[in-house]
């Protein structure tokens, strides 16, 4: 059964009919018809103007009670606040404009949100949109090529978050699995990994000459499963589980990029369910709650697992069994996010079509300050203060055939108390997600390196796929300004 299976008969959310920006509006226009001022309309529902005001402009969301008060001081059904007739042409233009501006388009280029006074004439409004949208024609015109990788992590990244990254029939299959060879529960072991291989009908042959490009290669026609012998010498049973797990669910040939990326999903899942058995380590984590001792390392540890494993296993239950809400990033050493999830409502940096895969990384965020430690024996805990509330991390640095990854799990200020590591003393703050922050150099140093600087890109060859547009797509242009400016004559 594939994840798409676990969706059947799952109950689809429906729209909001409208959403704080055009709801005000529709406050402002009604208004603005009947002849009443701010001040007339606030002492009708007894509220402060500069309340009504945050609300007309779409800063604030009205409770259900002011709305039903507004529509009765303006004499129309609530229903004329959010399923009326289309705005007036101003009141569209305006809500289009407060949408760009508050867009990944204006963000990257570092300009920001403005206040739409009545002077700001319509046609500079239009002028403005077009050039937005002309902005993202051209980014979508240089994007052609990895827009369809691009596209297909968006969509597999929502249906994890719809499903809290939880996947039933992957869990059931791992189950039965390991009843099927005895598994008596705890962790995986190599010969148990091998005796799921021969229930499965394979023999394991390592051989030191398997191709460079691939993991494993198996022989459906004699039941054989080929890995290489440098494989042997790390953790065999993760390579010989993925493998198997291929053929467990009947992955074919993929047809298309996305159908490839949820394969690889599916493999990543299964292996991580059946090293990490959930009937086994949920009553672990639920301990763990109690005792607000929850660690990624001590999963690590007990299931003799990768950091990165760990991480990811964590996400698959947490949710699901100790109702914890927590995001997921995986960067590479380059700054270049390469896995990201999420729940719990941390705003990650994406492109336009909502991709994060790809993206820099925030120099201030977890998953790049990690980097700068010394201390690599022990996790680096921060807290983060973003634009949407604050989170606490845990990291760690893991060395790859493609340079340095950190992968780091975190969870919402409220949810800190449950893990080891709380009182950590470090602190950021990123604003990554509305503004510019630290995506492009300060104005200073970009000034004078932008046009004399010509960086020679080194890009994990596995990223191209997902990298966004730019001059110098998967480089942080700051390194190499500070670089520049560090190493330039005096």
């Amino acid at each position: 059964m594939t994840i798409e299976e676990d969706l059947s008969g799952a109950a689809e959310t429906d729209e909001p009919d409208a959403d704080a920006l055009t709801i005000g509006r529709r406050i402002r226009q009604l208004r603005l018809e009947r002849g009443l001022t701010l001040d007339a309309l606030a002492l009708a529902v007894k509220r402060v103007p500069s309340q009504l005001s945050m609300i007309e402009t779409g800063k604030r969301e009205p409770k259900l009670t002011l709305l039903r008060e507004i529509a009765h001081a303006l004499e129309v059904p609530m229903e004329a606040l959010v399923r009326a007739e289309p705005l007036d042409e101003r009141a569209t233009l305006e809500i289009s404009l407060e949408r760009a501006m508050h867009s990944q388009t204006f963000s990257a280029l570092g300009i920001a949100p403005f206040r739409i006074g009545k002077s700001v004439p319509n046609e500079a409004i239009r002028t403005m949109l077009a050039l937005q949208g002309e902005i993202e024609r051209l980014r979508d015109e240089r994007s052609a090529t990895p827009e369809e990788a691009r596209r297909a992590n968006v969509e597999l990244r929502h249906l994890m978050r719809r499903q809290d990254n939880y996947f039933d029939s992957l869990e059931t299959t791992a189950r039965e699995l390991l009843s099927a060879v005895g598994h008596a529960g705890g962790p995986l072991t190599q010969r148990t990994a091998s005796d799921i291989a021969a229930h499965l009908g394979f023999t394991l042959h390592y051989v030191p000459d398997l191709p460079q490009t691939t993991r494993s290669v198996a022989d459906l026609k004699n039941g054989r499963l080929y890995l290489s012998t440098r494989v042997a010498k790390s953790d065999p049973r993760t390579a010989v589980l993925q493998a198997l797990s291929a053929r467990v669910l009947g992955h074919t040939e993929p047809s298309s990029y996305a159908d490839f990326l949820r394969q690889r999903v599916e493999t990543n899942y299964l292996t991580g369910a059946l090293l990490i058995p959930e009937a086994h380590v949920v009553p672990a984590l639920i301990e763990a709650k109690k005792s607000r001792s929850i660690s990624i390392e001590d999963l690590r540890d007990t299931y003799s697992v990768s950091y990165e494993t760990a991480a990811h296993r964590f996400t698959n239950l947490a949710t699901v069994h100790l109702g914890i809400p927590v995001h997921f990033l995986k960067v590479h050493e380059s700054g270049t996010i390469t896995k990201a999830y999420e729940n719990d409502d941390v705003n990650f940096p994406s492109d336009r079509l909502g991709s994060i895969e790809g993206q820099m990384c925030c120099r201030k965020w977890t998953s790049r300050v990690v980097f700068g430690e010394d201390d690599r024996f022990n996790p680096y805990y921060q807290y983060t203060d973003t634009g949407n509330g604050t989170y606490w991390c845990t990291a760690r640095v893991e060395a790859s055939s493609e340079g340095e990854h950190s992968v780091s799990v975190g969870v919402r200020f409220d949810d800190t108390k449950w893990f080891i590591g709380r009182d950590t003393p470090n602190r950021g703050v990123s604003r990554h997600s509305v503004e510019a922050c630290c995506r492009r150099a300060p104005i200073e140093l970009e000034s004078t390196w932008r046009e004399n600087a010509w960086p020679n890109v080194r890009t994990p060859r596995t990223l191209l796929a997902t990298l966004p547009t730019g001059s110098f797509p998967g480089v942080d242009s700051t390194d190499v300004y500070e670089f520049l400016q560090a190493h330039a004559p005096s």
